[in-house]
């Protein structure tokens, strides 16, 4: 700005200022630039005599760029006012201001001064009316335009492809795709790049491929944003091998091309070779160091979430909202309370960060897994605008502490105000009725889930059931539910049918389930545990030995259970009989008097009978 501020004395000692295309020269930069200033251009702007209609362009443009869009609008009124005559440029930038910043009102002003003025049949104007339409949410009407047009260009094409994709309707996106392949006009890097993305959210992989190949035939221009959603749309097809191959052949990489390798990698669970590409890449940003973080969170390896963000903070890298998410998901998979408060009065009391709707759920789902649930209430309280996530964090809340009857509360709550339940409610439901025993209710919302809310019970949902019905002693019904269920019942079905067996000791059946749990998984130590644990319970010796049997044939060991306890933001864990400690002396002596002051009040600690199992010729001590 000071250079051009010299570049304007000279122009106006020399007298070029009084001469339209100089100055217009000048106003675009102040207004249009990224270094340039709104305020010197509305100076310079009013000090113009005559402007033309490219110097009132400019000036709705950079009003509209600048974040001013009233002032953006006030000119293009002005104009219609005035009767002066507009270009089709005019409309455009009208539209991109009441697009970004306005509102449907003002949109549609716009639109009726183009059919006034005869400019509906220019393409430009055309293009930027139903991309305004798309962004307005609008569909209906942009297609009514899009079909009614007789002129079409690639833009046209483009853009309502691409409305359709970013409303979430990828089939939508690729009937019309269809249609411009056999129409005369040919699709260009910009709308293959959007077919891509339809194939990503849809997972086509044969149809990614597809296009693959037709980009390849027909030369489309490979620019770097190309290229890029190629491997995006492999990534998220689940083809790591050929995302890594044209990757490979890339001439050019920039950020976005080494974090879709990174979110392939670590999606994959192959964290190893994710955290490779993060360390071999050239530069990051803050996506690229989310990406990595959220790849350890989400395959159980919090610790290291944590210690990625401490050096993500320590390059001075501010995180998004992505990235308190995932560090709040692995604080609760640790239990690291203290932490996550920290994250909440630095980013978010300090406002560093804005307080969306998706940061609140997600630190109501840490406090709860935390076991801090009056903090997780008082947040959920507090939020003036919820969404579903936000009811189901706090349904599945008091549903997994044991508070059957404020979660089903909840859910009615929820309903009152109009939200539509999903899956993922009815998991919180079904589980507060299992925690709560609450079986004919149970059986109410499950039956319900199909004839009133439309939804089909899925795994999970007959699971909670099986849970339930099994903890009720209706194992008969349990049995036969997993027998009906219109999927292969997987481990936590029958996982949930044998601990019902435990809990009511019927030793048959649960041989059975636990038949069923080892020929999907023959290596799970937990499931010959429970399983001898129970024919110990009925006295069933020669079955514990069998089950001792298996395990050794298997080569199958008991894996030691695991606690952990923050203390001032560090986390300790502990193994049976751990000693390792420092201060392991103290522990005991405490856990010592703790057990002390629990048989005063009449405890009895139930042990395992599974360690204590007589072999074969050995005395069973009573």
């Amino acid at each position: 700005m000071s250079e051009l501020k010299q570049i304007q004395a000279y122009m106006t000692r020399t007298g070029l200022i009084t001469h339209l295309f100089p100055v217009s020269r000048l106003l675009s930069f102040c207004a249009l630039s990224d270094s340039g200033n709104i305020n010197h251009a509305h100076l310079l702007f009013s000090q113009i005599s005559k402007p033309n209609i490219y110097i009132y362009n400019t000036m709705i443009r950079g009003y509209s760029k600048s974040k001013l869009p009233r002032l953006s609008f006030l000119l293009f009124r002005f104009l219609v006012r005035e009767r002066f005559e507009m270009d089709n440029r005019t409309f455009v930038f009208a539209l991109k201001a009441c697009e970004q910043f306005l509102g449907f009102s003002q949109g549609e002003e716009v639109h009726c001064q183009v059919y006034k003025l005869g400019f509906d049949l220019d393409v430009l104007v055309l293009n930027g009316l139903i991309h305004f339409y798309m962004k307005s949410g609008s569909l209906v009407i942009a297609r009514y335009l899009f079909d009614t047009s007789s002129v079409k260009d690639v833009v046209t094409w483009t853009t309502m492809i691409d409305g359709y994709v970013q409303k979430n309707f990828p089939d939508e996106a690729l009937k019309l795709f269809y249609s411009m392949l056999s129409s005369n006009v040919g699709p260009n890097e910009v709308t293959m790049i959007t077919i891509l993305s339809a194939c990503s959210m849809m997972g086509n992989l044969s149809l990614g491929g597809w296009i693959h190949e037709y980009i390849e035939k027909n030369n489309v221009n490979c620019t770097l944003n190309l290229v890029n959603a190629l491997v995006d749309m492999y990534v998220k097809c689940g083809c790591l091998t050929t995302a890594r191959e044209v990757f490979d052949k890339m001439e050019a990489k920039d950020v976005f091309s080494w974090t879709s390798m990174i979110n392939g990698y670590a999606k994959d669970g192959n964290l190893e070779l994710a955290r490779k590409f993060f360390d071999d890449m050239p530069e990051r940003n803050v996506v690229s160091w989310s990406a990595m973080i959220a790849g350890y969170s989400q395959n159980n390896q919090p610790e290291e979430a944590l210690n990625l963000f401490c050096q993500m903070k320590e390059k001075g890298v501010k995180p998004i909202e992505a990235t308190l998410v995932c560090v709040l998901s692995a604080s609760a998979q640790l239990g690291c309370l203290d932490f996550a408060r920290w994250i909440y009065n630095y980013y978010i009391g300090l406002k560093k960060v804005q307080f969306s709707v998706t940061l609140t759920n997600a630190f109501i789902d840490m406090y709860a897994k935390c076991g801090n649930l009056d903090e997780a209430a008082k947040l959920f309280d507090s939020m003036l605008k919820k969404d579903l996530v936000s009811w189901n964090s706090m349904i599945m809340a008091y549903a997994t502490h044991g508070y059957a009857e404020e979660s089903l509360n909840l859910f009615e709550q929820m309903k009152s105000v109009g939200l539509w339940p999903d899956d993922i409610t009815f998991v919180g439901v079904l589980s507060a009725c299992c925690h709560g025993g609450l079986v004919n209710q149970g059986r109410s919302y499950f039956e319900n889930m199909r004839e009133v809310f439309r939804l089909e019970p899925k795994a999970e949902h007959y699971v909670c059931m099986i849970d339930l019905l099994g903890r009720a002693g209706n194992l008969k019904e349990a049995h036969e539910l997993i027998k009906v269920m219109p999927m292969k019942p997987d481990e936590a079905a029958w996982g949930a049918l044998l601990n019902g067996c435990r809990m009511h000791k019927n030793v048959e059946l649960g041989k059975f389930a636990a038949g069923k749990l080892l020929e999907l998984n023959p290596k799970d130590s937990g499931v010959y545990v429970l399983l001898a644990n129970m024919c110990a319970t009925g006295r069933r010796w020669e079955d514990v030995r069998m089950v001792r049997s298996m395990m050794r044939s298997q080569g199958v060991r008991k894996t030691p259970g695991c606690s952990s306890i923050e203390v001032d933001g560090e986390s300790h864990e502990f193994v049976v009989a751990d000693k390792s400690h420092p201060r392991y002396q103290e522990i005991y002596q405490l856990l010592d008097d703790i057990l002390f002051l629990l048989k005063l009040e009449g405890y009895t600690p139930v042990t395992s009978e599974f360690m204590c199992v007589p072999e074969a010729g050995h005395a069973v001590m009573s």
